[in-house]
């Protein structure tokens, strides 16, 4: 479930308030996939589970109560029919089989290189410590650098062999389009500092129809790779899905390292004593 802010032209109408969420049916093909409002969903949580749970047996006892009713009706059944229904085992609620499964699922970790863990540090003195704030809009941008990634690739490609392999093209394109949206969906959320919060409600009064991974840069791309492992965990990819976007993130983290001077900023800019005392308010 991928929670929308905005529309664009192939999503619900604009004059539509959201938030709203594209919702993909399992099991389904995605010409089933639907936009709802926020009001047709529930949250993960206990309680909406347990009232998952109630709905399921409702509908259970339901069903054997129509089968009692039109089903046809013995009166010699055998000893060994009564002891084998008798000793059959109540099956399991798949609601509670999915959440065990999540739980079990083993910790997905995205090494991130020393000296990468170097500049979260800085970043974090910078701006928690010595009250200043990155630079923006930054240059280059996510879009940007992610392109420049992919460009890297596709040179490095065509110098091992004559062509490209599409597939591994469109694998690439399609995991560059996915760290855009989860960049632009859970910068606001979870990637700021609450330093960063005031800027962050200025850039986007400033620059409301512009998506902030062409607006923020590096600093800001590097701690969403501290998110991902725990975004990645809610999905529902399998082992190997993980594993071939595991290789792709480090190999971009890796191309984050190389280009280090170019990418990353260390001149932030100092806050004024009235942006500083507005951000405590």
């Amino acid at each position: 479930i991928l929670k929308a802010d905005f529309w664009t032209g192939k999503e619900p109408d604009e004059d539509e308030e959201g938030p709203h969420y594209l919702i993909h049916y399992k099991g389904w093909k995605q010409t089933w996939d639907e936009w709802v409002p926020e009001t047709r969903v529930l949250k993960y949580d206990a309680e909406n589970l347990d009232k998952q749970r109630q709905l399921k047996d409702m509908h259970s006892t339901k069903k054997k109560s129509t089968a009692v009713a039109t089903g046809p009706s013995t009166t010699n059944a055998s000893p060994n029919n009564s002891h084998e229904r008798g000793g059959r085992k109540r099956p399991r609620d798949p609601s509670v089989e999915k959440e065990e499964e999540y739980v079990r699922r083993p910790e997905i970790r995205i090494p991130i290189p020393n000296p990468l863990k170097a500049l979260l540090v800085d970043d974090w003195e910078h701006i928690t410590k010595d009250h200043q704030i990155v630079p923006l809009p930054r240059k280059p941008t996510v879009n940007e650098i992610l392109a420049l990634y992919q460009q890297s690739k596709s040179e490095s490609a065509s110098k091992k062999k004559n062509g490209h392999d599409r597939h591994n093209e469109d694998i690439l394109e399609e995991i560059l389009e996915g760290l855009k949206l989860y960049f632009n969906r859970a910068l606001g959320n979870i990637l700021l500092y609450r330093f960063e919060r005031l800027q962050f409600s200025e850039v986007i009064k400033k620059h409301p129809d512009t998506p902030v991974c062409d607006i923020y840069g590096a600093e800001h791309l590097l701690r969403l790779f501290v998110q991902l492992p725990s975004l990645i965990a809610h999905t529902n990819m399998d082992a190997e899905a993980i594993a071939l976007l595991k290789e792709h993130l480090a190999d971009i983290l890796k191309f984050l390292q190389k280009n280090t001077d170019e990418f990353f900023t260390a001149d932030y800019d100092n806050a004024s004593p009235a942006y500083i005392a507005e951000s405590r308010a």
